[in-house]
């Protein structure tokens, strides 16, 4: 079963184009995002970093959660991908990529994915070189809650 939350139809501003919601203060996440958006030639994703001013206004019961845990792919009908099921849920949308998106669906690569993806999200502050192995811990913890709204 593919997570998803509701969130009340989180995208209430109508667009019809699926939502990437990431984090933005990630080295390593900037950069996958910006491989998405050099694939994305049809202009299917709008990209939202979950620090920015636009989560409060237009996702707020999204921003409830604990979005420091992974990507977030807000499909048009308002359903949350998430994780690992996002990435699927992106590659299902990028040329090249859709070919290949069949394989999450076997069983086995949907767990290993699932645990890959988990792995990378704990530890991308460290892959991105942005902490030493005493530091990332604490660094990771305080990216998991989005920052209080001015």
């Amino acid at each position: 079963m593919v997570p998803t939350v509701d969130a009340d139809r989180a995208n209430d501003s109508g667009d019809a184009s699926a939502i990437i919601v990431y984090d933005g203060q990630c080295a390593f996440c900037e950069r996958q995002v910006e491989r998405i958006r050099k694939q994305d030639r049809y202009g299917r994703f709008e990209y939202v970093a979950w620090q920015s001013t636009q989560m409060n206004e237009r996702f707020a019961r999204l921003v409830e959660g604990e979005l420091g845990s992974g990507i977030r792919l807000i499909l048009p009908d308002g359903r949350i991908l998430i994780g690992a099921d996002a990435v699927h849920g992106i590659a299902q949308r990028l040329d090249g990529w859709r070919r290949l998106a069949w394989i999450y669906r076997v069983p086995l690569v949907h767990s290993l994915c699932r645990a890959f993806y988990r792995w990378i999200a704990a530890n991308r502050y460290r892959i991105a070189g942005r902490c030493d192995a005493r530091s990332c811990d604490k660094l990771t913890r305080e990216h998991r809650e989005p920052p209080e709204t001015l």
